[in-house]
């Protein structure tokens, strides 16, 4: 097996996002979790919050910003992921980053928040409403899907995309870059309770959800523009007419999407094309029947079926949000980021029936 020696460090360490991390990197070859840093729950044990981890974890407790920090005096070359809240997540690792230049020690970042996805302040502010943390930061940060096709990001901060944003790019793009389907695309989907966080709130609480289903912030939803922005990778910027839906399930987001073709190709050949633009990744899985967000569960896979139907194409996406949406996209950007293969430590098995 290779040393686990490699330090890691985990910000926002008492959320959902930041327990999925720390159950794939237990399992990383290389990563050593040196820190789980929680301004809430420092000096207590990890398990307390997260016992379904205690097998890994023995008795190894949440840390303060100061013990977190005593680690960069070590002037080794640390991986630091941030799942903190949106709006916060700027200001920290604004000060990590200065810490860790003061003390002479790399750091090589993955924000999973939506803080560093916008090139410009004002483009931020437009979004959110308030304005950004760490401005000079921004252009230090790529915002990119590490399954999609290109060039590694010359920088060694990252933002991973939302777990909305994932699921529809990861089915847009390859059918925008040749040209198959019109911009104007139509998107609805449906996330898990897990995706609004760990605090409760007025209809985002489980038990609230429970049996239920309806639609929020319809055609306006915040991360609308981050997927307009990425997918314009193919070469064209799409159009997306966005319907979010609060489910009633924990873990998973199923999107249906919704186009209209360009061109006359048949299904067999848009399949095709789809597959091998993702030859390149083992997380993207093109299936010949429909997926269940039961499929994927745990897993960092993303699962695409399509079906054309005269001048439309219909394109089911499902992810779990939590791994491939947050936690699981985020490790393999970091394994990019120490030049290993993106997919070290993620070929795991699936939950089942979850």
């Amino acid at each position: 097996m290779p040393s686990k020696n490699l330090p890691i460090v985990v910000l926002g360490g008492s959320g959902y996002v930041a327990g999925e991390l720390v159950r794939l990197l237990v399992q990383h070859p290389h990563f050593d979790i040196r820190a789980v840093v929680s301004a809430s729950a420092a000096g207590e044990p990890i398990a307390k919050t997260f016992p379904h981890l205690a097998p890994a974890l023995g008795d190894q407790k949440f840390a303060s910003q100061e013990e977190g920090k005593e680690l960069l005096n070590s002037k080794r070359t640390i991986g630091l992921f941030s799942a903190l809240p949106h709006g916060e997540a700027a200001t920290m690792l604004a000060d990590w980053i200065a810490s860790a230049e003061s003390a002479g020690c790399e750091l090589k970042v993955v924000d999973l928040s939506s803080d560093f996805r916008y090139k410009d302040a004002a483009a931020y502010e437009a979004v959110y409403k308030k304005p950004h943390g760490a401005p000079h930061l921004l252009d230090r940060f790529e915002c990119a899907l590490p399954d999609i096709p290109g060039p590694s990001p010359d920088t060694n901060y990252l933002a991973h995309p939302g777990c909305f944003t994932t699921s529809v790019v990861l089915a847009i793009t390859p059918l925008l870059a040749h040209g198959f389907v019109d911009p104007n695309i139509v998107v609805s989907a449906i996330t898990g309770s897990t995706g609004a966080g760990r605090q409760p709130r007025e209809g985002t609480h489980h038990p609230e959800r429970h049996g239920g289903l309806w639609a929020y912030e319809p055609l306006r939803h915040r991360h609308q523009p981050e997927m307009e922005n990425l997918a314009t990778i193919s070469g064209t910027r799409p159009k997306l007419a966005f319907v979010p839906h609060s489910g009633p399930f924990s873990r998973g987001i199923h999107s249906s999407i919704i186009c209209d073709l360009k061109i006359d190709s048949d299904e067999g050949a848009i399949v095709a094309a789809v597959k091998e633009y993702y030859r390149g990744t083992p997380f993207v899985q093109v299936r010949s029947s429909w997926p269940s967000v039961k499929d994927v569960a745990g897993t960092n896979m993303a699962h695409l079926c399509l079906r054309k139907e005269g001048s439309k194409l219909f394109v089911a996406s499902v992810i779990d949000n939590l791994t491939k949406g947050a936690a699981g996209g985020g490790v393999q950007w970091m394994n990019a980021l120490f030049a290993f293969d993106r997919a070290e430590g993620l070929r795991i098995p699936g939950l089942g029936w979850a």
